[in-house]
């Protein structure tokens, strides 16, 4: 008989082999190392060479293991400072008006909203109606301008009887034709100014008639509210649009 032979299992090995299949980091590999020498037949020693390539496999985890957590930190750092720039770059366009893409706007005791339209062509009628979320229409405007061009329409969120609407969400449908009577396609839009910015862990927004909205909502910039006010009664404001106002 030979004496030496140990029946009994190391604890680390049997901690590594309850772990989970993707916990095998560099510590769970170098216990797996340690327990197989532990518990190697005397009579049969571990290769050389095979000894040889875990080590060289255990050198390669670590390169890899420290390769991966220096690239983690400098994603994280380059996420950090995109981050940064771009809150100091729309923090700059405060007091710009923007135009914010979609059709419905929420109610939640706001002055006014802005709809902005545009006539890609001169048009034999145009009117803007604004339904309720029950599709019950509240509020029209017709006799509008039909010439090509930008218009901006304000909305006091008053429906046709002048009585304030109930907070909720209103969608606006804009209907136009040309001049052989039919259907024109009318892009809409809101317009208004960058009130301020705010910063969230969800991310940044922009407070533009005292409703938040995602950057990626404005799909265009206009300019300086201060240097657009349209001045009351010329044809074509500043910026472009034509009053309906």
């Amino acid at each position: 008989m030979v004496d030496g032979i140990s029946s009994t299992t190391d604890n680390s090995a049997v901690q590594f082999a309850t772990e989970r299949n993707d916990a095998l980091d560099k510590d769970a590999f170098l216990r797996l190392m340690l327990a197989q020498l532990q518990n190697q037949d005397p009579l049969e020693p571990l290769d050389g060479t095979d000894y040889s390539a875990q080590l060289a496999q255990f050198s390669s985890l670590e390169q890899m293991t420290n390769i991966n957590n220096t690239l983690n930190m400098s994603l994280d750092a380059n996420y950090l400072l995109t981050q940064s720039i771009n809150n100091s770059m729309t923090a700059a366009l405060i007091g710009n008006e923007v135009k914010i893409a979609g059709n419905t706007v929420p109610y939640e005791g706001q002055d006014k909203v802005t709809i902005g339209y545009d006539l890609i062509a001169n048009s034999h009628d145009v009117s803007v109606k604004i339904y309720d979320s029950n599709g019950r229409l509240v509020k029209t405007f017709d006799d509008l301008d039909t010439s090509m061009g930008e218009y901006k329409l304000s909305w006091d969120f008053t429906d046709n009887n002048g009585k304030t609407v109930s907070p909720g969400n209103y969608k606006v449908e804009i209907e136009a034709t040309n001049n052989n009577l039919t259907e024109m396609k009318v892009p809409q839009y809101f317009v208004g100014p960058i009130n301020a910015v705010r910063y969230s862990a969800e991310g940044t927004t922009l407070v533009v008639n005292g409703l938040e909205y995602d950057i990626s909502e404005v799909f265009e910039v206009l300019g300086s509210t201060n240097s657009m006010a349209s001045a009351e009664g010329d044809e074509t404001a500043p910026n472009g649009f034509k009053d309906e106002n």
